[in-house]
């Protein structure tokens, strides 16, 4: 009887594939290992198994699979479920899901080994000078990849000389699997058994007598045994020593000492003594009570609290609960910036049971965590991570906090699967039947909808820890203020004073722009000419610090030009600006302070964000300038003074939630400010003080801007009433993007009518020199959502049929906010 396997690959194909399985393997298979399985004329590894039957596949024969590179199963039934769940609903492939979820060293690559027959008779005026060359080349060496044998014959086709060596048998050719991860091992050093008794060792002393750096080598070793206990690292018997490494190999070759490997993990945190002594107000206590009660009903919880209100502690208190119960832990953060913060806040509370998991780790720190969760060690009680963490293989998952629940960060837009992490969270709780607890100071508007209408629990916490007002807001007409050239570059005279008064106080200072960069445009005043990207619809942004013009969406870079492309005119000037240019402005109004910039640009390595913060918190910096990586959350304890340097250009961006966003956005970066005893103070510059938002925010009142907002979403039909699917057509031919999205949009509005909008071109139409059209569909509340998505893949599958559009790609995007 015949047994089979359907098997997830890491490509972006609809279906499971099928493959033959003998009985044995059958048998030892389950869902969740890895097999390498051929796939096509070359071979793909690391399928992952999804099910084990015996009905054979009607449409191909199916091929054998390779061999089995697992003994248990890396991914778990929950996974699997949890895959098939965001590849129906996101509308991507399994495969797509597969490669975001698993870590890099997981997927295993085929390398080509080309190796000489070992019963080969060998003419070698038969060869010819390529077949010779390759002959000579592995007679030296046991084996060349192919990658090795286009170097040595300095040319990319030679596949038809091996082929040809394959069938004169001079050749074999095999396939050397290889996994990605290696285990980190650290060097230990241990002395020879034989001297262990005190006659031995004197003896061995006194032999060492002209080797006095050996000897000293020795008695380093002694001294470090006697003062930890624990196995000698052979770095610190060096660095103890003053030894080299060559003289502790000379002691290893005379057999006095040996070697030896431990695996070590590459996750490490220096965790200093615990304190557990956290006392939590009366309103804290009052919804930590709360929330406790709705989460032992299994129900979803909303934690509405005010900046700086001791959300963290009540998180603290109720993972304190689920840990007690032996139950894991998953705190899901937007940013990676917050994780370093908050790890300290966590370790010095649960000590070793935290782990944190995010993109900047490399593929063997992400593998160690994953089997650490996967083997429930105690050490991965609780893990910390931003959206990709939801993949990890949890056993046995308690709850999931989803902290700053409103952050757009949580949305994934590229690669597919595009996933919102604060929705997926939901799903993944009741798979595993665990609790979730949302918080915000400014909760989405779908959030608080759900709460509105009895889905979630809603628990409120409006005062701030330690009785301390919210801070102080004025608004600052800078229209005004031009006009009495009352400005000094983009400071407001109000913002230069509160900054200096600040200051003098020996206080701390966060001024937020939402724009990286210097300026977005240099514009010659001569001709109007400013310099544009060849590959995108957008001007180059100008960098002073490295004195360059860059492109934003592509990386495309040139050095900053000293007169006009156009022509030729020396006078150039630059419009809009960015955290750069606050920065230089900054350095000349005020010389003495020490400003640093927090943006994208400044943040770029693996500890970027985590060396500006702790400068932050050590004082070391006094005014901190940046993006909206200000606003996640950061909790700093002598700021008084934050400054928002030009709201329109959040109010003023094209899109339905720019309104909500700007709230959110606003309002949490003034969080920021006071956090302690003293009030703290918020100046909000912007040409129209009297805009709804702006007065809003300056009220700190969060329920009239819901009202409104959602008022208008209703009137226009947009979430949380209508749910939004996104379809975005691209090709590097334009008439070809412009025909096909007509097609598509035709083919929807003859189902959906006036819930299709488009097919229209964004605001930025090319990038990397492939053009975008967008085409959204509004799915009304009654309308099933399951029957639309079955009849997009209808009309999708008939589009791909078409050859003359085989160039252009659609990609879909559910929930695209």
């Amino acid at each position: 009887m015949n047994f089979y396997i359907n098997v997830i690959l890491p490509l972006p194909l609809e279906k499971q594939f099928t493959y033959e399985v003998t009985p044995d393997e059958a048998e030892f298979l389950q869902p969740g290992m890895r097999v390498a399985v051929p796939f096509g004329k070359t071979k793909i590894y690391t399928g992952i198994v999804a099910g084990i039957h015996q009905n054979a596949p009607q449409k191909y024969e199916a091929k054998p699979i390779e061999q089995i590179l697992d003994e248990s199963p890396v991914v778990t039934k929950h996974q699997l479920k949890f895959w098939d769940w965001i590849a129906r609903y996101y509308m991507c492939a399994e495969g797509e899901v597969l490669k975001a979820a698993l870590p890099g060293g997981f997927l295993l690559e085929s390398e080509t080994l080309v190796q000489l027959a070992h019963s080969a008779e060998i003419d070698e005026s038969d060869l010819s000078d390529e077949e010779f060359l390759l002959y000579e080349a592995l007679q030296r060496q046991s084996s060349l990849k192919i990658q090795e044998i286009m170097q040595l014959l300095d040319k990319k086709k030679v596949l038809p000389i091996i082929n040809r060596m394959v069938l004169k048998n001079l050749l074999v050719v095999n396939q050397e699997i290889f996994e990605q991860y290696k285990p980190k091992l650290i060097r230990y050093i241990k002395l020879n058994e034989k001297f262990d008794s005190e006659k031995d060792m004197q003896l061995l002393l006194e032999g060492l007598s002209n080797a006095p750096r050996q000897r000293e080598v020795i008695l380093s070793w002694f001294q470090i045994q006697a003062k930890s206990g624990k196995p000698v690292q052979l770095k610190l018997l060096s660095e103890t020593s003053g030894a080299s490494t060559a003289i502790i190999k000379a002691l290893i070759d005379k057999e006095i000492f040996s070697e030896y490997y431990l695996k070590t993990d590459r996750v490490k945190f220096d965790i200093e003594d615990t304190d557990q002594s956290m006392v939590l107000n009366e309103w804290q206590q009052e919804a930590f009570e709360e929330i406790n009660s709705i989460l032992s009903k299994d129900e979803v919880c909303l934690l509405h609290g005010v900046t700086s209100s001791g959300k963290t502690e009540i998180y603290i208190k109720i993972i304190e609960n689920i840990i007690s119960q032996g139950k894991q832990v998953l705190y899901l953060l937007p940013e990676i910036a917050l994780t370093s913060q908050l790890v300290s806040r966590l370790q010095l509370y649960f000590g070793e049971q935290v782990f944190v998991y995010h993109s900047k780790y490399s593929v063997n720190e992400r593998m160690e965590v994953y089997r650490h969760v996967l083997n429930s060690n105690a050490k991965a009680k609780i893990v910390l991570g931003a959206r990709s963490s939801l993949f990890l293989p949890f056993q046995n998952l308690g709850l999931i906090v989803v902290d700053e629940e409103h952050e757009t960060t949580y949305k994934q837009f590229d690669p597919a699967p595009r996933y919102n992490a604060r929705d997926a969270a939901v799903v993944l709780s009741q798979m595993h039947k665990a609790s979730i607890l949302m918080g915000s100071a400014t909760p989405s508007l779908e959030s608080y909808f759900n709460a509105s209408q009895k889905k979630y629990k809603l628990v409120n916490l409006k005062r701030r820890f330690g009785n301390v007002q919210l801070p102080e807001i004025e608004i600052v007409d800078i229209k005004e203020k031009y006009k009495k050239k009352q400005m000094k570059g983009h400071f407001s005279d109000r913002l230069l004073e509160e900054i200096k008064i600040t200051l003098e106080e020996g206080e701390q200072v966060i001024l937020f722009q939402n724009r990286r960069g210097y300026s977005p445009i240099l514009e010659c005043i001569t001709c109007g000419h400013s310099p544009q990207c060849p590959n995108c619809d957008v001007s180059l942004t100008f960098h002073h610090h490295s004195k360059q013009l860059r492109c934003h969406y592509c990386g495309y870079h040139i050095s900053m030009q000293k007169k006009c492309m156009a022509c030729d005119s020396v006078d150039l000037t630059t419009k809009g600006f960015g955290t750069e240019q606050i920065e230089t402005e900054l350095q000349t109004l005020l010389p003495e302070a020490k400003i640093g910039r927090m943006d994208l640009d400044s943040t770029r390595g693996k500890h970027g964000h985590q060396k500006i913060i702790t400068a932050f918190e050590q004082e070391t910096i006094d005014v901190l300038v940046g993006t909206q990586m200000l606003s996640k959350g950061l909790d700093f304890r002598k700021v008084r003074l934050v400054g928002i340097m030009n709201a329109d250009n959040l109010l003023n961006f094209p899109d339905f939630r720019a309104h909500e966003r700007s709230f959110q956005l606003m309002l949490q970066v003034a969080g920021r400010a006071g956090r302690t005893k003293k009030q703290g103070k918020v100046l909000i510059q912007t040409y129209n003080p009297h805009h709804k938002i702006v007065q809003q925010v300056a009220a700190n009142d969060f329920e009239s801007m819901f009202k409104e907002q959602l008022e208008e979403r209703y009137q226009y039909q947009y979430p949380p009433y209508f749910k939004l699917i996104k379809f975005t057509l691209k090709s590097r031919d334009y008439s070809k993007t412009n025909d096909a999205a007509d097609w598509i949009a035709k083919a929807l509005g003859n189902v959906f009518r006036e819930n299709v909008l488009g097919p229209e071109f964004p605001p930025v139409a090319r990038i990397r020199n492939e053009y975008y059209k967008n085409i959204l569909l509004k799915i009304p509340p009654q309308q099933s959502l399951g029957k639309t998505k079955e009849y997009i893949h209808k009309i999708l599958n008939s589009f791909s049929a078409i050859g003359v559009w085989r160039g252009v790609r659609v990609i879909i995007n559910v929930d695209p906010y």
